[in-house]
């Protein structure tokens, strides 16, 4: 059981730690606001260089396409050594190894086509002008 020297002496102690808490929270705020006004200035840059969008879309849909052909070959190797492991327990990890592949691909084709609908609909200018559909 506390004293009540121990509990003053943790409020005392607390007191202390909400004040710097409180502090650290409006100047990571008041930068936040601060820094966000250049940055937000700033965002049209990529829109109006001659030929940035042009180059960010086709290395988006060449990174996609090798992720692609990448996890593919993943499955059909793992659907090659399926046929030749013995334990079922190997059969299970391989099995889950190809449900990750699958996963990865899923996140690979739908993250471009998402960000360019969200970002137009939240009015982001890179989402406007920078077409990250990969086909």
């Amino acid at each position: 059981m506390k004293s009540n020297s121990d509990t003053a002496n943790q409020e005392g102690i607390e007191q202390p730690n909400r004040r710097v808490g409180r502090r650290a929270l409006f100047t990571i705020v008041a930068v936040s606001l601060i820094a966000a006004e250049p940055a937000l200035a700033q965002t049209s840059a990529v829109c109006e260089a001659d030929g940035l969008p042009e180059v960010i879309s086709e290395f988006f849909q060449l990174t996609t396409g090798i992720g692609v052909i990448g996890a593919v070959a993943v499955w059909q190797g793992d659907s090659l050594l399926e046929m030749f492991t013995v334990s079922p327990d190997q059969r299970e990890r391989l099995k889950r190894h190809k449900r990750v592949a699958l996963k990865s691909v899923v996140i690979l084709l739908g993250l471009g086509p998402l960000y360019t609908v969200a970002g137009s609909m939240m009015g982001l200018p890179l989402a406007e002008c920078v077409d990250l559909v990969p086909w």
